[in-house]
């Protein structure tokens, strides 16, 4: 029996997922045609997405890493966005694509969109693994999304919960009795 088999339900698939990115992939691609194409990765919790979005990407293109914290403790969010590695090069004029693993209530992505904006780049968009509308407290547009899921606290495929799961090959929601008590159903960092 696999170690997460009493904490976990899957909700989306190793080949669902797979199957999803190779779709993303090839609508960047098109999309991207004839451009050079920068993907931001938001650290840690898209770098599994990150990696499989590029290689499903039929263009060259350059990879950078962002990192951002807004969580005060593990699971609420303190609401002040802050960056806790920030990319290697400079952005301006590049052709951004910022990838990142859940979109929940889109301040971290507000924040990022912002930030990477004021850096002049040539175009910016968003392309997210999972996004949670139901807890959205601002409208940030996403250009690509992989999925769209009901308000559970969600890991694997780069998720986690406690710096735990994030190496399932699927995305599945921690069940309510083995979240700890001031945790937050729902609630993923985004």
């Amino acid at each position: 029996m696999a170690y997460y088999e009493h904490d976990v339900d899957v909700m989306i698939d190793e080949g669902a997922i797979q199957s999803r990115v190779r779709e993303l992939g090839a609508q960047i691609s098109r999309d991207y045609a004839g451009r050079d194409l920068t993907l931001v990765g938001v650290l840690k919790g898209s770098i599994f997405f990150l990696a499989d979005l590029a290689r499903a990407i039929d263009l060259p293109v350059r990879i950078e890493l962002m990192g951002v914290s807004s969580y005060l403790d593990r699971h609420e969010s303190s609401g002040e966005v802050r960056i806790t590695h920030d990319v290697s090069t400079p952005m301006g004029g590049r052709h951004l694509l910022l990838v990142e693993d859940i979109v929940d209530t889109g301040l971290t992505m507000q924040f990022l969109l912002d930030n990477l904006q004021a850096r002049q780049p040539a175009s910016l968009k968003v392309c997210v693994l999972i996004e949670k509308p139901t807890r959205a407290r601002c409208k940030v547009a996403l250009d690509y999304r992989g999925f769209v899921i009901e308000d559970r606290f969600v890991v694997g495929y780069g998720l986690d919960h406690a710096e735990k799961y994030r190496n399932l090959p699927f995305v599945g929601a921690i069940r309510e009795r083995d979240l700890q008590p001031h945790a937050k159903i729902g609630q993923n960092s985004d």
